[in-house]
């Protein structure tokens, strides 16, 4: 497997801002900075989420709670209440994805899956963070996302795109992040839980510990659900020595068949 270019790693570190340590916090944040000791914070005082981050869940399998099958381990739900209140022509159509989903999910076809599914498919990723924009770098097929978080707004639309449009701005110590602009095609899961190109997307990222991001994610999208719904899940900082995005690359046809490489 080869290694993501180098260049493309050092403009990473050299963008990230450099965090405070905990006892150089400013005492203005008063009650919000002791909640919040021990974790870091760039120069202007926002948790600093840089780093290299994955999920340790089953989500891209199966959002709901559900048991072992071929292929795929059992695994807790992280929707909250364990339900996706579709509409009942929907649910119709979900169960026909669900019949259907070797051939009709986008990752067998390796197209972006989107957001919020590209978070927790079983890849690392990498926050960028600086005071205009949050840049994450995704393992999955190189994917890049950049988060504004100038004040811009929305441009105007309607637009479809695999990974919609991100706009972030800071709530206290919570990083939210609200996404338009989607095409139709991506799905949450692998088991055909999807949505329409009217989906809203509204992300937040929480700081727990220096290590730990608590996830949250409202999905909005009237045309397939009956109301909006949130999942949850913990995000966890890599700490392996020399930790770092490598490639992977998704071709839907056999690659090596009519591209040999040498020693893979």
């Amino acid at each position: 497997m080869r290694l993501r270019g180098v260049g493309l790693l050092l403009l990473a570190v050299a963008l990230s801002p450099s965090p405070l340590p905990a006892g150089a916090q400013t005492a203005g944040r008063g009650a919000q900075a002791s909640q919040s000791a021990g974790v870091p914070r760039t120069r202007d005082g926002r948790p600093d989420l840089s780093g290299i981050w994955q999920a340790l869940n089953t989500a891209n399998d199966n959002l709901l709670s559900h048991s072992a099958s071929e292929g795929v381990p059992a695994g807790l739900g992280v929707v909250e209440g364990d339900e996706i209140p579709y509409r009942p022509e929907a649910r119709d159509k979900k169960q026909e994805n669900f019949a259907n989903r070797a051939t009709r999910d986008t990752e067998s076809k390796c197209y972006l899956p989107g957001v919020p599914r590209i978070t927790y498919m079983p890849f690392p990723f990498q926050i960028v963070q600086t005071p205009n924009v949050t840049t994450i770098l995704y393992e999955y097929v190189h994917a890049i996302r950049y988060i504004h978080t100038n004040g811009s707004p929305h441009p105007a639309g309607p637009i479809e795109w695999w990974m919609g449009d991100s706009r972030g701005r800071w709530e206290g110590d919570t990083l939210v992040v609200d996404v338009v602009h989607f095409n139709a095609d991506t799905w949450f899961d692998r088991t055909g839980h999807f949505h329409s190109e009217a989906l809203h997307v509204v992300e937040r990222y929480s700081l727990m510990d220096a290590d730990h991001i608590n996830y949250e994610v409202t999905i909005d999208d009237p045309k397939v659900f009956t109301r909006p719904w949130t999942m949850r899940m913990v995000l966890y900082r890599h700490r392996e020595p020399n930790f770092q995005l490598l490639d992977y690359d998704c071709y839907a046809f056999e690659w090596e068949k009519y591209y040999p490489y040498p020693g893979l």
